[in-house]
């Protein structure tokens, strides 16, 4: 019989996991720019659809079906999921002794993860690139990039990140947030910067929407690592007060960095070091102590700052909404401090954290597995990229007039304020 406490349990994260999209839609509407604000939303809910068709297409299988002989792909036997309402039902009859809820929940939580993962993607391209490119593109790196590498990391036996490297990824460091930043910092390569970049400031238009999107996100992320642990028990129970606390530390210490290096704290950047701690307990969330969750949130949140308020000016590169600033940066700091904090009696593998062991061994790994990752995730995003550019007649951003007159009306025929009459 299933343990209905953690069939409950279960299919309340994949609710949780599933608000974070339009959660994201308010944190990135918010940071636009007026003339934007419905192109921004509208990129992230597309997510929804395209994710939600294609996961049950091909992306599920990609990624957990076959028998696992393959360290880098999961099979094409539950391609359209044909068999998953047949062997839910034999299940039931005769349900294996180590089931503890029914399997056709992991397809579900596992597609609010994918959902997730396309949606922070958006925010590097916003303001620039066509609408249809960004829906060809994320139906494109599902099943070619995200999919392929879930089975790496979360593949079990033979899998090259998780097995054959020994990395930990807990809830999504290397699978969700280094893929979605690295293929969001791809894209911005390819499309080129944004009009009057550099020379302009671009500010958040609505701090409100900000904080609504980061508290959608914050309580989302509750789903995200608990449900990652796979059963109501202790381990989910430290996966979600770990998620508390290094959210709570990467806020504090971003206020501390603003204070320091701006003058005074801000609301856009107290709720930017929220997500920068949520990023970085990502891939440790089940396997640290309460406190080492404290100095990851404290740690992670400066790189962050630093990467988006100076690195992204220095080199140049225009990435909108800072998804690789966030996100990339704070899941390779995560994953690397996992390495180091992880308690050896919680590991996956053979090996624990450096402070406890004095091994270096995890450490190697998490390097290893990340550098694995951005091989993958550069080589897959630049190839899908170049792909749909050249489907779309050679460019992936809408003309400089479009750009100008905002691609809310252009694209959509909307406007998310039509009564406001000042200055975008």
């Amino acid at each position: 019989m299933y343990d209905t406490g953690s069939t409950a349990f279960m299919i309340v994260c994949t609710m949780l996991v599933a608000l974070m999209t339009p959660g994201l839609s308010f944190f990135y509407g918010g940071l636009s720019r007026r003339k934007n604000v419905v192109n921004t939303m509208m990129m992230v809910l597309a997510v929804i659809g395209v994710v939600g068709v294609m996961w049950v297409a091909c992306g599920w299988s990609f990624a957990y079906g076959g028998d696992g002989s393959l360290s880098f792909f999961g099979g094409f036997d539950q391609m359209g999921c044909f068999s998953a309402t047949s062997n839910m039902l034999a299940e039931a009859a005769n349900v294996p002794e180590d089931a503890t809820y029914p399997a056709i929940v992991d397809i579900g939580f596992q597609m609010a993860f994918a959902m997730i993962t396309c949606a922070i993607i958006t925010g590097a391209v916003a303001g620039r690139m066509k609408f249809g490119a960004v829906v060809a593109f994320i139906a494109l790196w599902v099943p070619i990039v995200y999919a392929p590498l879930a089975h790496m990391v979360w593949g079990g036996d033979g899998s090259l990140i998780g097995d054959v490297i020994g990395a930990l990824d807990f809830a999504g460091g290397d699978v969700v947030h280094i893929s979605s930043g690295v293929t969001g910092l791809v894209l911005c390569l390819l499309l080129g910067k944004r009009r009057g970049f550099g020379v302009m400031s671009y500010r958040a238009h609505n701090v409100p929407f900000v904080v609504l999107g980061a508290t959608l996100l914050w309580f989302g992320w509750f789903g995200f690592n608990a449900g990652s642990q796979f059963a109501a028990d202790g381990v989910a129970a430290l996966a979600l007060l770990n998620t508390i606390v290094a959210s709570a530390a990467g806020m504090l210490s971003w206020m501390l960095v603003e204070r320091i290096r701006v003058g005074k704290p801000t609301l856009v950047g107290a709720c930017t070091g929220l997500v920068a701690g949520l990023v970085a307990i990502t891939p440790a969330a089940g396997f640290v102590e309460p406190w080492a969750a404290i100095v990851m949130g404290f740690v992670t949140a400066p790189c962050c700052f630093f990467a988006i308020s100076y690195a992204k000016r220095r080199i140049g590169y225009d990435d909108a909404l800072d998804a690789f600033g966030c996100h990339s940066i704070g899941g390779t700091v995560g994953g690397l401090l996992t390495g180091i904090f992880c308690v050896p009696e919680l590991s996956w593998t053979d090996f624990g954290g450096l402070v406890y062991t004095g091994d270096p061994s995890l450490l190697v790994s998490q390097l290893l597995g990340i550098l694995v990752t951005l091989a993958f995730v550069i080589v897959g995003g630049l190839v899908i990229g170049l792909v749909v550019k050249a489907a779309f007649g050679g460019t992936l951003r809408v003309s400089e007039q479009e750009e100008a007159l905002g691609l809310d009306v252009v694209n959509h025929g909307e406007s998310a304020y039509p009564a406001y009459l000042g200055m975008d």
